[in-house]
Parts: C-alpha cells; sequence; structure tokens
C-alpha cells in the first residue's frame, strides 16, 4: 500500500463508526485496525470532538480515518479533506524548511544568525547561532512588552520587535520553549536565505511537492475546509500544572508572558488563519502530518538524505526545567523527542519511540516520525484537550501504532 489521496487500497478494511459526535469513516490495514479502536475510543471516553488519523510504515499509508464535527455551532461534519490549525505541530514544518537549507549548504547551524540576519545581532544577542535558534536556547522565548491588536500578524513588525528584545539568558546558556517566537527566529532564516517568506517556500519545497494539503498561511478558498477550534475548558477545582502555576503566581514570568504574547491570536479569525505564524499558525490534517513525516521516516527522499535525517534526530538541548514550559523538556534542532515525565508531579508527557522526533501542538495534536520502525503518524483535532504535551488522546494512538508495528 502507498499513501493515496484518494480512497482506500485493496487489502484495506473499510471504517465505518458510528461516534457521539458524527460518524468516524476511513481505512486502515487489518493488523492496524487497533490503532482505530482507539482513535474512536477518544470520542466516546475522551471527549473528542472532530478529529483526522493517519498512519504510514515504510512509505505505505496503513490508517487512514477522519470523522466526528468540524464546526459544533454549524453542526458541519469532519470531511476527509477537513483542516484545522494544527498550532505548533507548524513548528516542526518550520524547523524542517530550516534543514533543508542546511541539506543544500545554504544555512550553516553553528554560524552566528548575525551573518544572515544582521539586524538581530544586538543587545547581547551577537553570538546567537542558528543552532540555537532551532533548539529554543536563543534567549528570546518571549516579548516583554504588549503586542498590539494584529501585530501578531504582522511577519515585518514580529521580526523588528525580536530585533530589538534583550534576551531572557545569554543565548546558549539554558533553554525555553520559544512558543510563538519560533516562527520568526527560525522562519526569517529561511526567508532570508531562500529569498521567499515562509508560507512559500513550505508550498515550494514541502506542500506541492509531497501532494500534501499543509500551509502556514492559508489561502482564502482552502476557507470553507476548516475546522473550527474548540478551547480546553478546565473544570473546577482541576489542578494546575507547573505552567498554569506561574502564570497564576507571576505575572512577570516567562510562562505568564507567553500567555500573553499569544492574547491576539484569534485562531478561529481568517486573519490569524491567512498570516504566516510558523511558530503555531499552520493548516493541515492528519494526512498532511504524517505525509511530511513520512518522507523523514524512511531515508529522507525527496526531501534530504539520511545525513539530514539523523541530524534531525539528535538531542541538541535537555533539562529539568524549561525556562517556559516549567517541565522537564528534550529537543533536536527544531523538533521535539520522547518527554516522560510521568514520574514528575503535574507536568506532561509526550512518551514516543527512542528514535522518533516531531512536534505535539497545544490541545494534543502530534505529528512524528521514527526512522528506525519506517512509523510517520499525524493527528489533527478541533477540540483542545488538556495539558501542554500530549494528552490521552494523542498519546493512546500513537502507544496504539506502536504496539501494532511491534505485534506485526
Amino acid at each position: 500500500m502507498t499513501l493515496h489521496q484518494d480512497g482506500a487500497p485493496a487489502g484495506a478494511t473499510t471504517v465505518t463508526r458510528d461516534v457521539p459526535t458524527g460518524v468516524v469513516e476511513g481505512w486502515a490495514a487489518p493488523q492496524f485496525e487497533p490503532v482505530v479502536d482507539e482513535f474512536v475510543r477518544g470520542f466516546h471516553e475522551r471527549g473528542e470532538l472532530g478529529a483526522s488519523l493517519c498512519v504510514v510504515v515504510d512509505g505505505a499509508t496503513v490508517v487512514d480515518v477522519w470523522g466526528g464535527t468540524a464546526n459544533e455551532r454549524t453542526a458541519q461534519p469532519w470531511e476527509r479533506d477537513t483542516v484545522a490549525v494544527a498550532f505548533s505541530c507548524t513548528k516542526g514544518v518550520t524547523a524542517l524548511c530550516a534543514h533543508l537549507l542546511v541539506a543544500r549548504g545554504e544555512l550553516d547551524l553553528d554560524a552566528p544568525v548575525g551573518e544572515v540576519w544582521p539586524e538581530y545581532a544586538r543587545d547581547g544577542k551577537e553570538r546567537t547561532t542558528v543552532r540555537m535558534m532551532l533548539d529554543h536556547s536563543a534567549g528570546v522565548p518571549v516579548l516583554r512588552g504588549e503586542l498590539a491588536d494584529g501585530e501578531l500578524y504582522d511577519w515585518e513588525r514580529m521580526v523588528a520587535r525580536l530585533e530589538a528584545e534583550p534576551p531572557f539568558w545569554a543565548p546558549g546558556t539554558r533553554n525555553g520553549y520559544h512558543m510563538i517566537n519560533f516562527g520568526w527566529t527560525v522562519g526569517e532564516l529561511v526567508r532570508r536565505v531562500s529569498g521567499r517568506s515562509l508560507g512559500a517556500f513550505v508550498q515550494d519545497e514541502i506542500a506541492r511537492p509531497l501532494g500534501l494539503d499543509l500551509w502556514i498561511g492559508l489561502p482564502e478558498d482552502v476557507e470553507p475546509r476548516v475546522a473550527r477550534i474548540e478551547p480546553y475548558r478546565r473544570a473546577r477545582g482541576e489542578p494546575l500544572g507547573p505552567f498554569a502555576l506561574a502564570v497564576v503566581e507571576d505575572p512577570a514570568s516567562i510562562p505568564a508572558l507567553a500567555l500573553a504574547n499569544m492574547g491576539s491570536f484569534a485562531v478561529n479569525s481568517r486573519a490569524c488563519r491567512a498570516a504566516e505564524i510558523g511558530g503555531g499558525g499552520g493548516v493541515t490534517n492528519a494526512r498532511g502530518l504524517a505525509g511530511m513525516y513520512a518522507a523523514l521516516a524512511t531515508g529522507g527522499a525527496p526531501l534530504v538524505g539520511p545525513d539530514d535525517v539523523a541530524r534531525m534526530q539528535r538531542i541538541s538541548v535537555a533539562t529539568n526545567l524549561d525556562a517556559t514550559l516549567r517541565i522537564p523538556t528534550r529537543f533536536t534542532t527544531g523538533f521535539m523527542v520522547s518527554m516522560d515525565n510521568r514520574r514528575v508531579p503535574g507536568a506532561d508527557s509526550a512518551v514516543l519511540g527512542e528514535h522518533a522526533f516531531g512536534h505535539v501542538g497545544a490541545g494534543g495534536s502530534i505529528g512524528m516520525a521514527d526512522p528506525s520502525t519506517g512509523l510517520a503518524l499525524g493527528y489533527v483535532m478541533n477540540r483542545q484537550g488538556p495539558g501542554i504535551l500530549l494528552n490521552e488522546r494523542g498519546q493512546a494512538v500513537v502507544d496504539a501504532a506502536d504496539a501494532a508495528l511491534t505485534a506485526r
């Protein structure tokens, strides 16, 4: 079986399952039906509204399912071609853009950022390297000042804000998740080196060559296909995690500023989806994420080579206390790897295979590759779940995919 855009291949089992918010449809290879079971269980037991899931192994699609409700207000169903804002899964796309330039010798991970972006190299940021931009150690995880309405959608303005921002620590000496800023710290490097906007680069180099529904900066004609995002509603008395506690206890903290910086991120607006926000505004579905990571799970072709994939897998920073997320984290140059914090009180986790890498998105979406098994997986939904990494919906399908591979 290969990555099909239309219909199920021969030998696949057709899926039609009733769920509380509609119907789950699609298909799966027989040995991967337990993965579909976990996806469906998310609707029955874990509050799923609408979602899509795609699993690819050794370049062949083995699960492609979708269903539920795309817009709770209009009762619009989640169709096969429905897409949604995938939040920080977008960072994996932005990081891959940078790695494509590294693979071509056009961008040097260990070069000073000032060689490409001279206006940035000021106010204590002079020794920042490209690698630091990618691994969240550059020291500009948030902006200190307030953002005006619409400023978050203005690429030039956000770049200028970062140029003028003093670092929170000496670049390279610690790490803290660069929540929304990653889209410009890395995206501006892509723009300056390639001569194209980040969104145009994604279309030219990733989305169109691989035939994927994947955008940073959504065309207006795709708007009717976009699912409405429903934010997570914390139950009364539900305990706060370390990130949320920092927001409540210290309004001047990095976590509080990170949340404040996102205040004008109106995810359900046309303005937000049209903007090129490489740190969290990408629009896609499970097939789009799985299709991108499928190339990286099988040696990198046609995007990059095996050595480039190995570089993307290699851990660059790890800490017991991320300056932003306030939990133990581990990053490669632009991607997350397994963060098993289940023994850390109050901390969220994203438990992946030992050799897997990818990125989660706020609310629990994920795109990932595991070159050791040939696995690529995408999961995108529109009702956000709890936490800042994977919640039980996304973790359940990742675990089921790994179990199916082991059984096979």
